[in-house]
């Protein structure tokens, strides 16, 4: 990893703190559905208040064109005061003259979060003018949104352009666990994908396959590749144009590190309430999809989870959130139970799976970035990172 500096390098007291988080989290009829990352972000924001900073944070949330009220992050904000136990000041725009009059008027230990970012026209354009504002709020930055490392946004890049900015505990620990997969992974390693799209993946099964001792794959985005083994998948979702990238996967020099399925859970219809069949891969029947591994697939997956020592998970194994389709997700989750490797899960479904199914404690690094850690893993410059790194010189 990079120099950067880091939260230690500040001095926090009496000063003001810009944090960009990633808070973007599911909201249904104005309350948060998922308080995973508002609980990831809040050690940060704690330290700077405990150390007698104002605290401004600053997050997007889903992908606004222009204000939306059903998009602001005002129950966030009331979601991270309940969590966190101090008052958090929601503020109604990400920059104008009320915002910092509110901001200079803060006192040590008082936390503000700014309006979605996203409101603002200049946040995905990385503006520069929108970066200068947002610098102008605080005396230094602190990315800590490893979730959104990878966009070079305004709030993300564009304010280490003007003052000066850390890597936040949060980002550094993610940094540090998915670095440690990619430079030197505990052995036999064992990389698990699902997920619905094969071409959401192709970057990282690329990158990974060299390095890996096996490569598990399930989700809908397996049915890509028993079609390339020759399969016939029903009515499965599978992407005709990834066919010759995948056969050029499964016949290359590592092509033999895959393992696919070899039963599924099939059924008629794309409906929760779809009777649920068990097939072998080869008995696919013309009029069915598959939304799920099957049992023997399931132990199989589990079995090698166990068997290795460091294991990466993204993606889950059918449509988990349906009972009916959960089994295969729920059998290979149960296979961190007590697991005594070096585990990472990623993504925002396999983060949800996991927490559903309570085995989040029993993983090492459960990760708040889904496309962000993909990238690193993918070994691609993230330009949340490289503004930072001008900093650590």
């Amino acid at each position: 990893m990079k120099n950067l500096l880091t939260v230690d390098d500040l001095d926090p007291s009496a000063a003001t703190i810009l944090v960009r988080s990633d808070l973007n989290v599911p909201i249904a009829d104005g309350r948060v559905e998922d308080d995973f990352r508002i609980r990831a972000s809040l050690p940060t924001i704690e330290r700077l208040r405990a150390a007698g900073a104002v605290v401004v944070v600053a997050s997007h949330l889903g992908r606004p064109k222009g204000v939306d009220p059903t998009l602001s992050l005002a129950p966030v904000a009331s979601e991270m005061a309940d969590l966190g136990g101090f008052p958090v000041n929601m503020l109604d725009a990400v920059v104008s003259d009320d915002v910092a009059a509110a901001i200079r008027a803060g006192r040590p230990g008082d936390v503000f979060m700014l309006e979605n970012t996203r409101f603002e026209p200049g946040e995905t354009k990385n503006d520069s003018q929108l970066a200068a504002a947002l610098a102008s709020l605080a005396d230094a930055f602190v990315l800590d949104a490893f979730g959104s490392a990878h966009r070079a946004h305004a709030s993300t890049v564009g304010v280490a352009d003007h003052i000066r900015s850390v890597a936040g505990p949060l980002l550094l620990d993610e940094v540090t666990a998915l670095s440690r997969l990619l430079d030197d992974p505990p052995r036999p390693f064992t990389v698990l994908l699902g997920g619905a799209k094969v071409s959401d993946k192709l970057g990282v099964i690329h990158a990974l396959m060299p390095k890996v001792d096996r490569m598990l794959i399930g989700g809908g985005m397996c049915f890509t590749l028993l079609v390339a083994e020759g399969y016939e998948v029903g009515t499965s979702l599978f992407e005709p144009d990834r066919l010759a990238d995948v056969e050029e996967l499964l016949r290359g020099p590592y092509g033999g590190r895959i393992v696919l399925p070899r039963d599924l859970v099939v059924a008629d219809r794309f409906a929760e309430d779809a009777e649920p069949q068990v097939v072998a891969r080869d008995a696919i029947p013309d009029d069915a999809m598959g939304l799920d591994i099957g049992p023997v697939t399931a132990r199989e997956f589990a079995q090698l989870v166990r068997d290795s020592a460091g294991v990466f998970w993204n993606g889950p194994m059918g449509v988990f959130e349906w009972e009916a389709f959960r089994r295969g997700t729920e059998v290979v989750a149960d296979a961190f139970r007590g697991h005594d490797g070096f585990t990472v899960v990623g993504g925002g479904d396999s983060v949800a799976a996991v927490r559903m199914l309570g085995v989040e404690a029993d993983i090492s690094h459960v990760s708040t970035g889904g496309g962000a850690g993909l990238e690193m893993l993918e070994g691609r410059e993230l330009p949340g990172l490289v503004a930072l790194e001008r900093w650590g010189r």
